[in-house]
Order: C-alpha cells, then sequence, then structure tokens
C-alpha cells in the first residue's frame, strides 16, 4: 500500500525523473479542461441548428458550466486539502469523462444546459488538484517555474488541439462527438495516475465544513446570475433578488471563515499583496478576453464562411503564442521583474484586442492570425507568473486553497465575461433590421442568435435570405467590435493595476526544505 504524503516529504519521496513523469499526469488533466472548453464554441452553430435554443438558452449553454465551477473551486480545492489531492483528482477525472457522454447525447437545450452543469461540478476538482500538487511535488522554485510553465502551455495546448480536433470531428460526425475526445484522455490519466502521483494532503486538516460549501456556491452562482441578467434583460427584480441572496451569502461565508478554526478558505491569504494582486489580474484578464474567445468561432464559421477544421487552424496561432512565452515567463519574470513582465503581457493583449476593433467580414486572415498571436503571447507571460506567484505566497500545506482562489478567479472572470461582453454582442446583434417582407417568424427567430439566422435565412427565396443573412453577420460583426473594444479597455486598465499590486514582488530562487 502507497504511503500518503503531506507537505515536503512528497517532494522528498520523488526523484527528478518521477517529479516530472508526475507532471506529465498532470498536463493531461489540463488538457481534458481546455480541450473541452474549446470544442464547445466550434460546436456552437452545429449545437444551435440542431437544439434550436433561444439566445438566453445558447448564453446559459455557454457560462453554466463556469458557473458552477466558480462556485464549488474553493470548496473543492479545500476538498482536496483534507481528503487527498490525487484521489480528488483521479474522482473528478472519472465523473469528467462519465458526464461528457451526456453532454454528447443531449437531446434539448434544457438537457444540454443540466449536462455542462454537472460538467462543472467535475471540472471543479481537476484544475485546483493538479497546482496543488506541482506546488507539493516541486519544491525548487525554478523547477516549479518551469512546471508551472509547462501546466499553462499544457492548457493553451489543449486550447489548439480542441478546435482542430474538434473542427475535423464535426466535419465527419455529429456535433456531439466533439465532447467524446474527453474519454480517452481521461483513462489514460486514471491509469497513468494510478501509478505515478504521490498524494499528498494537508497535514492539519479539519473537519470540510457543508455550511461554507453551501454559502460559496450559494454566492458564486447568485451573484454571477444577477449580473447576467442584468446585462441581458437590463435592471429586474429577479436580478435583484440574485444579487442581494448571493452578496449575502458570500459575506456570511467571509465571516464564517474567521470563526472556523479549519475555514474552508483562509482569508488571511488576501493579505498578502501579491497574492491579490495577481488573483484580481488574472479575473480581469479572462473578463476582458471572454468575449473574445466565445464568439470567435461563430465568427469565423458563421460570418467569414470557414470550414470547422479551418476556423480550428485558424485560432492556433494564440494557443502558439501562450505556449512559447508560458515556458520562458519564469525566466523573464526574474531576469526582469514580476510586474513588468505582467503588465507588459496585460499591455499586449489589450493593444491586439484594440486591433480587433476594425474587423468586418471582408478582414483578411494575417491581421487576425497576428494579433491572435500577440493575445495568446501576452496572456502567456501574465497567467504564469501569476500562478507562480500565487503559489508561492502560500505555505505548501494550503496549495490546495491558493490554487482554488486562483482558478475561480479564472473561471468567475469568464462566467461574468461571457454574461457581460456576450450580452453586449447580442444586444447590439439583435438591433438589426430584417429586410422589408420577412415573415414575423423567421425575423424572431433571426433575431435570436446568428445561427438561428443562418438557418431561418434557409426559408426564404434567395435574394431575401441573401438580405437576410447579410444584415444578420454585419450586426453581429458590429457586435463583436463592440466587445472587443471594452475587453481592449479592460486588458489595458488591468496592466496599470498590475504594475503597481505587483510592486517588489519577487519568484523565489532557493529550494525549500
Amino acid at each position: 500500500m502507497s504511503r500518503t504524503l503531506t507537505g515536503p516529504e512528497a517532494a522528498q519521496e520523488l526523484s527528478r525523473p518521477a517529479r516530472w513523469l508526475a507532471l506529465a499526469v498532470l498536463v493531461l488533466a489540463v488538457l481534458l479542461v481546455a480541450v473541452d472548453a474549446t470544442v464547445l464554441g466550434l460546436a456552437t452553430p452545429f449545437l444551435s441548428e440542431d437544439l434550436q435554443p433561444t439566445g438566453n438558452q445558447l448564453l446559459w449553454i455557454g457560462d453554466v458550466y463556469s458557473f458552477v465551477i466558480a462556485g464549488l473551486l474553493v470548496s473543492m480545492g479545500s476538498l482536496g486539502d483534507r481528503i487527498g489531492r490525487k484521489k480528488l483528482l483521479l474522482c473528478g477525472a472519472v465523473a469528467f469523462g462519465a458526464v461528457s457522454v451526456l453532454n454528447a447525447y443531449a437531446t434539448t437545450p434544457e438537457m444540454m444546459i443540466v449536462a455542462r452543469a454537472l460538467l462543472g461540478v467535475a471540472g471543479a476538482t481537476l484544475m485546483p488538484s493538479t497546482l496543488a500538487l506541482i506546488r507539493n511535488i516541486f519544491h525548487d522554485p525554478r523547477e516549479r517555474s518551469l512546471a508551472i510553465g509547462i501546466w499553462g502551455a499544457a492548457a493553451s495546448a489543449g486550447a489548439a488541439v480542441g478546435p482542430v480536433v474538434g473542427g475535423f470531428l464535426l466535419e465527419h460526425f455529429w456535433w456531439g462527438s466533439v465532447f467524446l475526445i474527453n474519454l480517452p484522455v481521461m483513462a489514460v490519466l486514471v491509469v497513468v495516475g494510478v501509478k505515478l502521483l504521490p498524494e499528498s494532503k494537508n497535514p492539519a486538516r479539519g473537519p470540510w465544513d457543508l455550511a461554507s460549501v453551501g454559502l460559496s456556491l450559494v454566492g458564486m452562482v447568485g451573484v454571477v446570475y444577477a449580473i447576467k441578467e442584468a446585462a441581458s434583460h437590463g435592471p429586474s427584480w429577479g436580478a435583484g433578488a440574485a444579487a442581494v441572496v448571493g452578496v449575502a451569502a458570500l459575506y456570511g461565508f467571509v465571516r464564517r471563515q474567521f470563526t472556523l478554526a479549519a475555514p474552508l478558505l483562509d482569508m488571511r491569504l488576501f493579505r498578502h499583496r501579491g497574492f491579490s494582486g495577481a488573483v484580481l489580474a488574472d479575473l480581469l484578464t479572462i473578463l476582458g478576453l471572454s468575449g473574445l474567445v466565445f464568439f470567435l468561432s461563430q465568427f469565423l464559421q458563421l460570418v467569414q464562411g470557414r470550414q470547422p477544421f479551418e476556423a480550428g487552424l485558424a485560432e492556433l496561432p494564440a494557443a502558439v503564442g501562450a505556449v512559447a512565452t508560458g515556458l520562458v515567463a519564469g525566466v523573464m519574470a526574474r531576469r526582469f521583474s514580476v510586474r513588468s513582465v505582467v503588465a507588459g503581457g496585460l499591455a499586449a493583449v489589450g493593444a491586439a484586442l484594440g486591433v480587433l476593433t476594425l474587423i468586418d467580414q471582408s478582414t483578411g486572415y494575417p491581421l487576425l492570425g497576428v494579433s491572435l498571436l500577440v493575445v495568446g503571447a501576452g496572456a502567456g507571460f501574465s497567467f504564469t507568473v501569476t500562478a507562480d506567484v500565487i503559489l508561492s505566497s502560500v505555505p505548501s500545506e494550503q496549495a490546495g486553497s491558493a490554487s482554488a482562489v486562483s482558478e475561480t478567479a479564472y473561471e468567475l472572470g469568464a462566467a461574468l465575461g461571457i454574461a457581460l461582453l456576450g450580452s453586449i454582442v447580442t444586444g447590439v446583434y439583435r438591433g438589426f433590421a430584417t429586410p422589408a417582407g420577412t415573415p414575423a417568424d423567421v425575423a424572431s427567430a433571426a433575431h435570436e442568435s446568428l445561427g438561428g439566422a443562418v438557418e431561418a435565412a434557409g426559408a426564404l427565396p434567395g435574394e431575401q435570405a441573401s438580405a437576410l443573412l447579410a444584415a444578420a453577420q454585419d450586426a453581429f460583426t458590429d457586435g463583436l467590435r463592440v466587445a472587443a473594444g471594452v475587453g481592449s479597455a479592460v486588458l489595458l486598465a488591468t496592466a496599470v493595476a498590475a504594475w503597481f499590486l505587483l510592486r517588489g514582488q519577487k519568484l523565489g530562487d532557493t529550494v525549500e526544505h
């Protein structure tokens, strides 16, 4: 029977080759999540045609995964600290694979929303566990920086592999097949992980406080839902009530953590300026980027007329940039400074998003490709260094909680970005005028989503169909340009904030014992 290792003991038990083999297993878990997140955007046009969701349901399909995972990450990170990060990771991987099958065979929009929510529950177990295990396996800061760079590069590679493989599958099979590519990755992860990964947990663990779990979930989902509803439909009593409930639950969560001997999340972590600054930078960066990520695949396919596989290849430069810079980010942060690398990366992303405000249906690929390459390179610098700062700011026994905070910022930023920027795109899109003589039911379907417009145009005569489709494509592009402009402003402001918040922050150089 294998021993359960806690804290530095885990690293001492592993030889150098074994550490890197263990990292290879953790990379599979990252690929599992990254591939799933990217293939959804590529499959959206096909999913829309088959399930015929409303515009609001389509947004829920896109962001309910992030809502649930954001609400549960802190709880799952803390659970891994208590029961064992390896155990939680492997159980979560099995669940993730099983629920992927449910996503693949969803037959209604409501079933798809529920399946995505369940996938969020499983996904919440994976990312905090991988980062926490890296923190406990690699105690040499330089090795850990490289390991985090590889971890981040794997996420970017997954973002690249997902659209390419997904595009191939979409051209040869039905849209549900893109979710089934999770299964072989999950199987390898579980089989190999059982043998290679060391177990680690917090030696001073206390009970898992279920009241805190409930407060965290209700609070996060309530606040994000309120923002989404207000952004989509304007202020309403329902959105206001959700906001009140969410804020009250989060306030109760924070108060409760200060009273517990073994809190679900040690709130004292936020007293560290570097930790808080890195978390805030991650949240705002993803918020600014998420609208582009969610709607770009639709633009490439439904506006510029690319096939799914070609659209997947078109998005590759972002992943290439992120992989390249992620691997050297730690070295650059030590040579120059943490704040210059993070702020510089964010400013580059903001500038690239600003360029995308110039796109239209006829924009050539060189402009898109270069912009995506810069977006990926800047994000690779920023996310790799902030992840390193967050992990190195806490004791190894709290790695799960710290990792969960980092991932919560990421997922909350994604949910808020899709809700806010997605609602901007949708709001601008729905304002387009349909050609004269368009039947009311066709016009209504066309205003729900761009995929709905493509489908609705098929019921009209040739010239009228072309006019309807052209109007819908122009409106969608207008919305995407506005979202890119807002995202650019958010990223540039975040770059300025990171410059001040990360002042004096350094990455470690000495081996921990």
